[in-house]
Order: C-alpha cells, then sequence, then structure tokens
C-alpha cells in the first residue's frame, strides 16, 4: 500500500472477538493502521480528522486468516497470480493467507521466500506469508535450508501437494529445527495410492476406479505425529477429510503431543457421490469421502478437536479441469466461498467459536499478529454481513479459478469489508454493490 492511511472510527457494528470476551455493538478507533481503542457506542467527540464508517448491520472480527492457499506464484499464472489470488482473498474476507510451496520453483529457499515477500508487499493489500517446503524441491528425500527460510520470513514448513515420503528427512528435518516456532504442516497421503481418482468406497466401487482408502490418509497422520511427539516439533495436519485420521488426532493430542488440524468447506459438506458422473471438476486431494466421514468430521468441529479452518483454495484454468477425469487437475477455487460456507456447516455453534477458527487459533498456529481486535494491534478486520444472502456464480469469482463444489448454492453470510492495517481493501453494501474503492479513498462514509 502506498500513501498515508487515513484514520478512521469504525462505527456502529457488532464486535465479536473470543480474545477480549466481546460480543457487542463497539467502535473500533483506528489511528496510524492500528488500533487505538474500543469505544462502548460512537466516540463522544468525533475526530474531525477520522473518516468515520458506518457499520451498523455489520459484524466485525479480527482479520480472518488463511493457513492453507496455493496462490501458483511463481511458475502458473493461467492458473492464479499473484494479484488475482490475493485479490480473491479479498473478497472472501481474509486479511492474510498462508501461502504453499508448491509452485514451480518450489519455495525451498530463502531467496525464493524473499521474493515471494517483496512481490506480495509490491501489491500491497492482503498480507502474505509462505510456507518453505520441507524438502529440497519437494522431492521428499533431502531437508531444504530451513533455518534460512525462517530467517527470511517463512511461517511454517511442509512439502503440501505431496507427502514428505521419507521418514528419515522427515525425521531429522524437525528434530534439528525443534527449536524454532515455524510448525510443520502435514499433506497426509500414503505416496503408494499416487495417481488414484477418488475415495475407495461404495462410489468408486460402482464405477469400477480406482481409490484412495481413509487408510492413506490415517497412517501418514499417525506416522507424522509420531514425529512430533518424538520430536517435540508443534505439528499441523492439512485438510483432514477421514474419520481414521480424526481419531490418530484425538490420540496426539490426548498424550500430550502439540498438534492441531483443519478442516475445509468440500469436506465438511461434500461426499463422493459428486464423482457418479465422472466429474473431472470434483477431484480434489484429498479425495471427497464418504458420509460417515463429513459427519465424524462435524463432530471433530464442534468438540474442538479441530478448531482451524482453511480453504485449501488451489485454482486451475478451465481446460485443466476437463474429462477425463484421470486428466483433470485436483483442487477447487475456495477463497471466495469459505467463509459462508463454514458459517452456514456450523450455525449452531458460537459465532466466537466460528470467527476464533479462522482468526485466532490461525494466528496462534503460524506465530503472526493478528487474531485480536485488542488496542495496540494491527487494524487487521473482518466484516460480516450475517443475513445477506447470495447464490454461489463462480463466473464473478475474483480468482482466475471457477472450479467449485458450491456452484449454485446459496448462503446467507457474505464477506462485507476486508481491513489491513487500517487500510480499506474490499467493502461491499448488502447488495454487493463495491463501496470503498481504495484504501485512500476521499469517500467519508461506508454504510452496511
Amino acid at each position: 500500500m502506498t500513501g498515508r492511511i487515513p484514520n478512521r472510527d469504525f462505527v456502529g457494528a457488532r464486535l465479536v472477538d473470543q480474545t477480549l470476551g466481546l460480543d457487542a455493538i463497539r467502535t473500533i478507533a483506528v489511528r496510524n493502521g492500528v488500533i487505538a481503542a474500543i469505544i462502548d457506542g460512537a466516540p463522544a467527540e468525533p475526530d474531525p480528522d477520522a473518516e468515520r464508517i458506518d457499520c451498523a448491520g455489520m459484524v466485525l472480527c479480527p482479520g480472518f486468516i488463511d493457513p492453507h492457499v496455493h496462490l501458483r506464484h511463481p511458475g502458473d499464472p493461467q492458473k492464479e497470480t499473484l494479484e488475482s489470488g490475493l485479490a480473491a482473498a479479498a473478497a472472501g474476507g481474509f486479511t492474510a493467507v498462508a501461502a504453499m510451496p508448491n509452485t514451480r520453483p518450489p519455495i525451498d529457499r530463502a531467496s525464493a521466500v524473499t521474493q515471494l515477500v517483496r512481490a506480495a508487499d509490491a501489491i500491497g493489500g492482503v498480507r502474505c506469508y509462505p510456507i518453505g517446503s520441507v524438502t529440497i524441491a519437494r522431492a521428499g528425500d533431502s531437508m531444504a535450508a530451513l533455518r534460512g527460510m525462517a530467517k527470511a520470513g517463512a511461517v511454517a514448513f511442509s512439502d503440501d501437494g505431496s507427502t514428505t515420503s521419507s521418514l528419515k528427512a522427515l525425521y531429522h528435518a524437525a528434530r534439528l529445527v525443534a527449536d524454532l516456532p515455524q510448525p510443520f504442516l502435514s499433506h497426509c497421503d500414503d505416496p503408494s495410492f499416487s495417481g488414484t481418482l477418488m475415495n475407495e468406497g461404495a462410489i468408486s466401487d460402482l464405477l469400477g476406479v480406482a481409490g484412495t482408502p481413509n487408510l492413506a490418509e490415517a497412517a501418514i497422520a499417525a506416522r507424522d505425529l509420531l514425529v512430533a511427539r518424538a520430536t517435540g516439533k508443534r505439528w499441523h495436519l492439512c485438510h483432514v477429510s477421514a474419520r481414521e485420521t480424526i481419531d490418530v488426532l484425538r490420540w496426539a493430542r490426548s498424550s500430550g503431543t502439540n498438534a492441531s488440524g483443519e478442516a475445509t468447506p468440500h469436506h465438511v459438506r461434500c461426499t463422493d457421490d459428486l464423482l457418479l458422473g465422472f466429474d473431472g471438476a470434483m477431484r480434489v486431494n484429498p479425495p471427497l469421502r464418504s458420509a460417515a466421514d463429513v459427519s465424524a468430521l462435524k463432530a471433530a468441529v464442534v468438540d474442538g478437536t479441530i478448531d482451524i479452518f482453511a480453504s485449501d483454495h488451489a485454482p486451475h484454468a478451465p481446460d485443466e479441469k476437463e474429462p477425463p477425469l484421470s486428466h483433470a487437475c485436483v483442487g477447487f477455487s475456495g477463497l471466495e466461498i469459505a467463509v459462508a460456507a463454514m458459517f452456514d456447516t456450523f450455525r449452531d455453534l458460537p459465532i466466537a467459536t466460528l470467527v476464533a477458527n479462522f482468526s485466532t487459533n490461525v494466528a496462534r498456529l503460524l506465530g503472526v499478529e493478528g487474531g485480536t481486535l485488542a488496542p495496540g494491534t494491527p487494524a487487521d478486520i473482518t466484516g460480516l454481513h450475517l443475513d445477506r444472502r447470495w447464490t454461489v456464480d463462480p463466473t464473478a469469482f475474483v480468482s482466475k479459478g471457477r472450479a467449485t463444489p458450491f456452484a449454485g448454492q446459496s448462503f446467507d453470510v457474505k464477506p462485507a469489508m476486508s481491513v489491513i492495517g487500517g487500510a480499506i481493501v474490499y467493502a461491499v453494501d448488502r447488495s454487493g454493490k463495491p463501496l470503498h474503492p481504495g484504501p485512500n479513498s476521499p469517500r467519508r462514509t461506508v454504510s452496511a
């Protein structure tokens, strides 16, 4: 962002922040990009130099952070550019994202981390946190320069997109950097099942298609959490999809292992029957599982076993998702529907819990600023309309990727505002009309 960011008072919104025990109508006073105060009601003496942002009817929360995003930069601009990916994040209500390293070339050295940080800073807007590869070239067998990447700004390490195949490499990497705060993020999928097209179960049997069993995920999860237990390294399981994996995570946590897991919208809402038509657009990894797995995953969120939400945003060009199923790339575009889908799925959970799963808990996992509206912290704020019915239209996505299992579905929750360091980078009214065209707009009021 360039230029001076105006001081602003965000007035009349319902503020929800678990860290402050707050769920009430308040004003957020932002000065010099930092939250200066939380005020009960409107300021008694409005600051003539502060822009008043009317947020009546809106919920304001600590800025949402997506810990699992594929921005395809560098190497695959036909799928997504850094600009389009960060803009999609802002439109989805996210103020920060963590970028996975399965790019071309992979983010496996300090210089690659630095290049991504600089490229994102040049664009401005949504914060972009690089995740470095555990192994060189993500090949799974030789440890990458983890300390150098950490110093350059990597917030975590992962070979996501594939499993770190060598137990020896994974164990030594975790042991040698056990003192670093950056967690390891596991993609759990036994490589011997590489190339299968969907979940192994009744649907795959009916179609005569090779499938990946739940065991392929759960066995690697158990292996990796045993490494976490042996080394003391902080660990996180990406895109949990199988009920057996949840059992493994519960066991690890009960034994004192510092571990967590994440749920994605497609895994808590969709089942493998979407593959009945051999639809390549529905191919994802890990695959869509059975109704029993979906139920188990929902229960794990409700009981707190899984307390982090992620989109696993994985955009592809349209021709890359075309049939046949065996040729279709895996993944969905998720940044612009993740918040709505998760709030709809877990509408019976307290809103403070949902907000924490998108913000506070993610900030804690990655060790980054944010996750709170406490005075003195950067003014990263997500605004939501909780009762703005809308229908998912992939052709209207900001992301270049259009594949989603949610096309045509309707939701009540819609991101309304994304504020980063006091700059309004995205804001829409209840009809979806843009309200604030830029961080330094002369417009004096935003009305919810």
